[in-house]
């Protein structure tokens, strides 16, 4: 009992974070959602003033000539920008210098495609980068910031000392919130965005000291989890008060590789994997409401979240790690999407769809395989390899030992009779009862928690059984 009190503890002390991360998330969002609810009046009252000649705004001649213009919420962005031409005139190696700040852009763009950034613009020594226009995920400032770290140092390896300080000093900006995003509809940049945020971030940028990262309370709140993060002190901001600022300098000592404050261990990716979860989360069962077939009374969304909730209980429970856990609940995910496509070979086409999608967010080859593993491991009769699989198969067919399971079984026949894969009630209660005698969990956690009421459950289906006279029309 005091395993499943701690677990339990556990995943409520989970949940409270969650709750509380969510509420961060919205409060500071909100603060930002004010100040584009007034630039949507300002836009409208330029409309106004188009009948009288005064100039459009922005977004308004973008709609007029056909363009895609979005309001986006949550988009991080970078400034950079680089410095030291002011002392390249002093340098014997001039052309040797040039060379290197090539390099430099070079490597900054590699970093930037790694991780998924997008370059907006490049005026003078100065680059904007941003994160978020294709797809608002929640690691989008923590995706960012890693490439700003990654980005400085390389810069530092590239950028040759003088007696006091590196040649070629770069300091970086990072900022999180609203913009307007229009498509610009060219193949090299296929957005512009406006926005006062856009100056918000490149003044943090240029308030940064040389060789540093900068950001805004915005982002240092949903990344500081992960960071090694010191406050700066702050700078006005017309119409938003003063501006908290916060350094970046490198990881956190326990999600560092060692050696290396800017490059991320294993706890780093599976915590991160924890807030990616959300989103791919997000993206599965909004598939999921949208294409299910609508007779799936069984295998239907709420059966998805429900083993999703059961992995994670009984993993904990049987001392699986949290990568082991975040696998887990992926595959939770997609083991019953490939119902989309087809309803025989669903499993399967689960384990496409993972490998379709999970590249999206980065996932290696490694897990992908995993989780595709786990999903097969679904496939009955149950037959599990490991202790992993042994909780994907427990969660699975967790309701056989629920309460619940006849109206739960009823959902199942109800499904069954739809396609024609099964005959009357009576047949159906002797095949489930067939079913339940030959199972059995593979975890101990499951077999304390659900065997008793599995026995109960066969008590019933004998007694439906042998009574023929509680025959129902469970179509009724």
């Amino acid at each position: 009992m005091d395993n499943i009190s701690e677990y339990i503890n556990r995943i409520t002390h989970l949940a409270n974070r969650n709750k509380e991360l969510n509420a961060q998330l919205h409060n500071l969002v909100g603060r930002y959602s004010q100040i584009q609810q007034q630039n949507d009046k300002f836009n409208e009252l330029l409309t106004r003033f188009n009948e009288t000649g005064e100039a459009p705004s922005r977004d308004i001649i973008a709609r007029k000539q056909g363009k895609k213009v979005e309001h986006l919420r949550t988009v991080s962005l970078l400034y950079i920008s680089v410095g030291g031409f002011e002392n390249l005139s002093q340098m014997q190696d001039q052309s040797g210098l040039i060379d290197i700040l090539d390099e430099i852009y070079i490597s900054i763009d590699k970093v930037a495609e790694e991780y998924n950034i997008s370059k907006i613009k490049s005026f003078g020594d100065n680059i904007l980068f941003a994160a978020g226009l294709n797809n608002e995920y929640r690691t989008n400032p923590i995706n960012i910031t890693l490439a700003a770290n990654k980005m400085q140092a390389a810069v530092s390896n590239l950028s040759p000392a003088t007696e006091e300080a590196p040649f070629w000093k770069v300091k970086m900006g990072i900022h999180t919130g609203p913009v307007l995003a229009i498509d610009a509809q060219k193949q090299h940049n296929p957005s512009s965005i406006s926005g006062d945020n856009i100056n918000v971030t490149c003044r943090l940028g240029e308030a940064c000291p040389p060789g540093k990262i900068n950001m805004s309370e915005m982002t240092y709140e949903l990344v500081k989890e992960f960071f090694n993060i010191s406050h700066l002190g702050s700078m006005p901001v017309k119409y938003k008060g003063a501006l908290n600022m916060f350094l970046i300098n490198g990881l956190n000592e326990n999600l560092r590789a060692e050696g290396n404050p800017f490059e991320a261990n294993d706890s780093f990716y599976t915590k991160y994997g924890d807030i990616q979860f959300m989103d791919i989360q997000e993206k599965i069962l909004d598939l999921l409401e949208k294409n299910l077939p609508s007779n799936l009374f069984y295998h239907n969304v709420k059966h998805t979240v429900d083993v999703v909730t059961e992995v994670e209980l009984i993993g904990w429970a049987e001392g699986l790690n949290e990568e082991e856990i975040l696998l887990l609940k992926v595959a939770a995910l997609f083991h019953d999407a490939g119902h989309i496509m087809d309803y025989k070979h669903h499993e399967h086409q689960g384990t496409l769809l993972a490998k379709q999608i999970l590249p999206r967010y980065n996932f290696s080859q490694e897990r992908i395989n995993s989780i595709c593993r786990l999903i097969m491991a679904t496939k009955l009769p149950p037959n599990p390899q490991d202790k992993m699989e042994e909780v994907m198969c427990d969660s699975d067919l967790d309701y056989l030992g629920r309460t619940d399971f006849i109206p739960v079984s009823n959902t199942l026949y109800r499904e069954l009779r739809e396609r024609e894969m099964i005959g009357s009630w009576q047949e159906w209660n002797e095949m489930q009862l067939r079913f339940i005698r030959n199972h059995q969990y593979f975890t101990k956690t499951a077999q304390n928690l659900r065997e008793v009421n599995k026995q109960q459950q066969i008590e019933r289906l004998k007694h439906l059984i042998n009574n023929k006279t509680a025959d129902i029309n469970i179509e009724k």
